[in-house]
């Protein structure tokens, strides 16, 4: 599954810089592909939808900090566990039972943000 943060976020962003893949922004702020990432230019996600990488997209939270699902590996690859919710002082980090992803999944997540 793929992490999210729940809205008792007391938007301290203890996990926005544990993040390997800079999926984790605050309250607010747009957000793009490329950030933190090896994908550039025009990204294919296979099932026919492109967009720029370099394009700002939407935030998806104005209250509270939030993950980018779609860059999130659960830090498989990179640690044993997600670092957000391991740092996380109330616990607001949790899987997110709409994306569900096996450790295949995430692990090919990783080498197509990173160009592995």
């Amino acid at each position: 599954m793929a992490i999210k943060i729940t809205d008792e976020c007391i938007n301290c962003g203890a996990c926005e810089p544990e993040c390997p893949n800079n999926a984790i922004y605050d309250a607010g702020v747009t957000w793009k592909f490329s950030e933190g990432t090896a994908l550039e230019g025009v990204i294919d996600f296979g099932d026919g939808v492109t967009l720029d990488a370099n394009e700002s997209q939407d935030a998806i939270s104005d209250e509270v900090y939030y993950i980018v699902s779609d860059k999130c590996t659960e830090c498989v690859g990179f640690h044993d566990e997600p670092q957000c919710a391991a740092v996380c002082p109330v616990d607001c980090c949790v899987e997110d039972e709409d994306i569900v992803e096996s450790e295949e999944e995430l692990l090919a997540k990783k080498a197509w943000l990173h160009a592995e």
